[in-house]
């Protein structure tokens, strides 16, 4: 039974060694999936090739299917053209292909009409999460902020979902203003009203935090910056691979996710913004396919999506994205969240044990989806990553581009370890990684 009275840190709501059994509160109706078993391991080449690797850095990046890494060969083996410059039948497949995937990730994500078809034009493709709020901070947020101005974030954020914001707001006199959760990452109704109000033109927050790994209150921020007049942007990078999203429950105007993080390739990024939001931003980059016409003195812009997509797009890694959506679908949202449920609940049921580990964030399994930060008392993170290396146990260790997260939770070294699970991991996974973190703790204390 955890005793949630007994605090001993600023990062954790109980000390670690307490145990989490049937009769606490968020284990009472625990997910009950067979995690031994795994028919998924199998779609992954990597874990065939690599068996002695325990994968537990999904955060960073997925593994890819064979179906998806088929895919992006496939693409150059049999339609290999530049997508809307040729009239020829290679340059019209490649040009249809990406189109498909477009109005596919549309789907995905609501982004349909009242008829229920696909707003295509409204997805733009870019290299990265990155770069998709990149966009958002330099080519829209312009357009809408002035002098005195607010922009809301949360202090939980990426450092790509908060530097831009740093220097659009040091670029047109508004004021960056920080939400702050509790300690272990839930925002209180009181914070957001004092946080958001009538000079508040833009929120940006995670769905997901990379770290915390906690779900955070997106419609209701959402609800709160639309009531001002302003826009929400959701930063979804982790959230895609553990959750069904969908932009009109959210209440978002813009979003932004990797396909590398939801078993695509890496280099593709997907932005989408409401239709009239992106006819008003400018391009961040110019030339190629995204200009309409040209004169010695000018240019016209070609109409979205094409205005931000400059130059020859990813086209392989786009088609391979629309293979790794349909690999998710195949396996099914339901199946994903249920499963990964049940070995975060495992997981953590095991860390807990340890009486040297402190989780940073809940100790509440059904908080997390996807990361779980922790840190081994008096072992620096980078030590504890490269000794379980050694035992084929791969994890983060550093600040992972939240250095003004950990700096508010007081973190040591502003550095943290961090194990992500996704659905392909299993109960061994688990298990030979709570075995190296006894040999972490061993090899510095005998």
């Amino acid at each position: 039974m955890i005793d949630t009275e007994n605090v001993t840190c600023d990062t954790c709501t109980a000390p670690a060694g307490m145990t989490v059994d049937a009769s606490d509160e968020a284990s009472r109706n625990w997910p009950r999936v067979d995690i031994e078993a795994n028919s998924y391991k199998a779609d992954f080449p990597l874990f065939a090739a690599r068996p002695e690797v325990v994968f537990l850095d999904s955060g960073a990046t997925s593994q890819r299917p064979q179906c998806v890494l088929d895919a992006q060969a496939d693409f150059y083996r049999t339609m290999n053209a530049n997508p809307l410059r040729g009239l020829y039948s290679l340059s019209v497949e490649a040009t249809q292909a990406i189109a498909d995937v477009r109005a596919q990730i549309a789907r995905f994500i609501g982004v349909v009409d009242e008829h229920g078809r696909a707003r295509a034009s409204e997805v733009v493709f870019c290299r990265n999460t990155s770069e998709a709020l990149n966009i958002v901070a330099k080519c829209f947020a312009p357009t809408v902020l002035e002098p005195g101005d607010e922009v809301a974030i949360t202090i939980m954020e990426h450092h790509s979902n908060l530097i831009p914001w740093q220097q659009v707001c040091a670029a047109t006199g508004a004021k960056l203003v920080y939400l702050y959760p509790t300690k272990t990452g839930e925002f209180s109704d009181e914070e957001i009203a004092a946080k958001i109000g009538p000079r508040t033109k833009i929120v940006s927050a995670a769905h997901v935090s990379n770290v915390l790994g906690v779900e955070n209150p997106i419609a209701k921020l959402a609800a709160a910056v639309h009531a001002q007049g302003g826009h929400m942007v959701v930063d979804a990078a982790q959230s895609i691979p553990h959750m069904p999203v969908d932009v009109q429950e959210l209440g978002a105007d813009f979003l932004a996710f990797s396909a590398h993080k939801v078993f695509g390739p890496m280099g593709v990024g997907v932005l989408w913004g409401r239709a009239e939001l992106l006819d008003a931003a400018e391009p961040l980059l110019t030339g190629g396919e995204m200009i309409d016409s040209v004169t010695e003195q000018g240019a016209v812009w070609a109409p979205v999506p094409e205005k931000f997509e400059a130059g020859t797009q990813d086209a392989a890694g786009i088609y391979a994205t629309g293979v790794a959506l349909d690999y998710l679908e195949r396996v099914g949202l339901a199946a994903v969240a249920e499963r990964e449920a049940a070995l975060t609940h495992y997981a953590m049921s095991r860390m807990v044990e340890l009486p040297f580990v402190d989780i940073i964030g809940s100790i509440y399994w059904d908080r997390h989806h996807g990361p779980i930060s922790f840190n081994v008392r008096g072992i620096h993170p980078h030590d504890v990553a490269s000794i379980m290396d050694m035992d084929g146990v791969c994890i983060r260790a550093g600040h992972h581009c939240a250095q003004p997260l950990l700096t508010w939770l007081g973190v040591e070294n502003l550095a943290c370890c961090r194990m992500s699970l996704a659905f392909y991991n299993d109960k061994a996974d688990i298990d030979r990684f709570i075995e190296s973190l006894q040999h972490v703790w061993n090899v510095f204390n005998g």
